[in-house]
């Protein structure tokens, strides 16, 4: 017997990946990473936008090979969601370079802070996610996995299990965008 309901073919999310927190960014990497800039301060009045310029990252692997890549991001807030844009400035492989290689815009990952990273390996491997990218930053007190869901475009979730510094650096943002008055939309970490 053949089910009339167009959503019994529709793989189930596991609720436990749902559970391992609330999504507070969304991210993109643009192939124009200026105008992108330019569009989300200027059109959707989001900043201002801190950039850390050539970010560091330690252990960075990249579908399970080591690789270290030349990065840079952009941070602000449009109201209380997070906006990040990533710029890579060589070519290694990476998430990055394959997703503009492969012509692709619009959103590019979310993010979740979880608090046991170990755990939430074990939880994607059962929903069969994939890990495709994974980094450490200031000597390992913070990690990020990057997750293939198998959704298609905009379904990779950044899984971030931050420390102080960066929670701190996230609500310095995000309480300089509360009454951003336009001024000075783009500014580098420190000002």
């Amino acid at each position: 017997m053949t089910s009339t309901n167009p959503l019994a073919a529709v793989p189930r999310m596991n609720p436990k990946m749902a559970s391992l927190g609330e999504v507070f960014q969304i991210a993109f990497v643009p192939a124009d990473f200026d105008a992108a800039l330019r569009f989300w301060t200027e059109t959707m009045g989001a900043g201002p936008f801190y950039l850390m310029e050539h970010i560091q990252a330690e252990n960075c692997k990249y579908k399970g090979e080591p690789t270290s890549l030349d990065f840079s991001a952009a941070i602000g807030y449009w109201g209380d969601l997070q906006i990040e844009l990533i710029q890579q400035h060589d070519s290694k492989p990476s998430i990055y370079t394959s997703w503009l290689q492969q012509g692709q815009q619009g959103l590019h990952h979310v993010c979740v802070e979880v608090k046991d990273m170990e755990e939430t390996r074990r939880i994607c491997a059962e929903a069969d996610a994939v890990v495709l990218q994974e980094a450490q930053f200031r000597g390992g007190s913070a990690e990020v996995i990057y997750v293939d869901t198998h959704g298609g475009p905009g379904t990779m979730i950044e899984f971030w299990k931050g420390d102080d510094a960066g929670r701190k650096f996230f609500a310095s943002i995000r309480e300089a965008a509360r009454g951003w008055d336009g001024s000075r939309p783009v500014r580098r970490r420190g000002e």
